[in-house]
């Protein structure tokens, strides 16, 4: 990467150390599938998924291993859960926040009978608990929602949310693609019957690596979304019903699991808290050095508190676009621009339909970059007066 990389809510960068050389292990001295073959290579390899597992469901509070499904990122687990359980007279409560991996399938299945409302945000992103309460009826089957906004970093109350999914026996899934790696994300705190999460974010490792946990109450009511061969029970044409194989069809994305796994052992090691300090930290001094400039209005929150990295700033008076091609253009600094895949929270955010210029900070941004960064945008609007 050449430059400055400030767009970690798209895709962490760098990786954590050990994750390619983990892939390459697997490419060049493994090689073999998971779950088919007798024979040592074969094994290996599976001990590596299955603490892969492990390490995921020890991370997310899980009670079972087997609960832990791979998938190929978020988008499809989120699907996975919502087309495998909503039919034609459910009723699904969601946030004004959400990103289009929940709001689209939501659109595609209002179309056949599923009903969905959005639960009023307050300006800075925050859910507000009473406008969740007075949505709940009779049919509402789900409460899915975003653990922290991909565009302005609010973390949402979630443990607020989830008490109430638990007073009226409802379920409740977690979107936690903001926060999976810098955060507690623990099913028992949280009341999640599911989490779907990403590799490829804070968690710090490849793309195409996603899954979620999912507790045995709701596992019993969602569908297999994809159904095949398992290398399990191959005497029957009927899919599995045990976990993980019940929603684990086809070969995985083994070389991906075998970077994931390198991942996870360097966040164990080096500690999400720690991490989430050193991101904070670097927020707060962007957020410190920039929130008085000219022209410049944060979306959501100035504060440290009830976020993650991630700062959208709205350019008063100038082309969000126009800014953002600027600092890349001339000071190198990698920024994501528009509406972030999240129309609804930048209508509730009031940056609609302009969107944002985003700034994303991971554990490997340094002083250094934020001053260059702040300086770069000071600059870029005084050559625009």
């Amino acid at each position: 990467m050449k430059g400055i990389y400030m767009d970690n809510g798209a895709t962490a960068f760098p990786k954590a150390p050990g994750v390619a050389e983990a892939m390459a292990n697997y490419i060049t001295n493994v090689g073999c599938n998971v779950g088919r073959g007798a024979y040592e290579d074969a094994f290996a390899a599976q001990r590596i998924v299955l603490e892969t597992r492990e390490l995921l469901c020890e991370l997310f509070n899980c009670d079972k291993v087997e609960n832990v499904v791979f998938t190929k990122n978020i988008t499809e687990s989120l699907n996975a859960i919502m087309k495998g359980l909503l039919k034609a007279g459910d009723h699904v409560i969601i946030s004004s926040m959400e990103h289009n991996a929940v709001t689209r399938p939501l659109n595609s299945l209002s179309k056949k009978g599923v009903e969905f409302s959005r639960a009023k945000c307050f300006p800075d992103g925050q859910v507000d608990l009473e406008s969740v309460r007075s949505l709940i009826k009779e049919s509402t089957k789900a409460i899915i929602m975003m653990h922290a906004s991909n565009v302005c970093g609010t973390v949402l109350d979630l443990e607020g949310v989830g008490r109430i999914a638990r007073e009226h026996d409802i379920f409740f899934i977690v979107d936690a693609a903001q926060t999976a790696g810098v955060l507690d994300v623990d099913m028992k705190k949280l009341n999640a019957d599911a989490i779907a999460f990403t590799g490829h974010k804070s968690l710090l490792g490849p793309p195409g690596m996603g899954g979620f946990v999912i507790n045995d109450r709701l596992c019993e009511q969602v569908e297999p979304f994809i159904e095949g061969g398992t290398g399990s029970t191959s005497e029957s044409e009927e899919q599995p019903h045990f976990m993980p194989d019940k929603f684990e069809s086809g070969t995985q994305n083994i070389v991906g699991i075998y970077g994931l796994n390198a991942s996870l052992k360097f966040l164990k090691e080096k500690g999400i808290e720690n991490i989430r300090e050193h991101e904070l930290e670097m927020t707060m001094e962007f957020i410190k050095r920039v929130k008085d400039l000219p022209g410049v209005k944060l979306a959501g929150k100035e504060t440290g508190e009830g976020r993650v990295a991630v700062v959208s700033i709205d350019f008063e008076g100038s082309d969000n676009a126009e800014i953002g091609f600027v600092l890349e253009h001339e000071y190198h600094i990698s920024t994501r621009v528009g509406l972030h895949c999240a129309p609804s929270a930048h209508k509730t955010l009031g940056t609609f339909p302009q969107g944002t210029v985003r700034f994303s900070f991971g554990y490997a941004t340094t002083l250094e970059q934020i001053e260059y960064a702040a300086d770069a945008i000071k600059r870029t609007l005084e050559s625009m007066e």
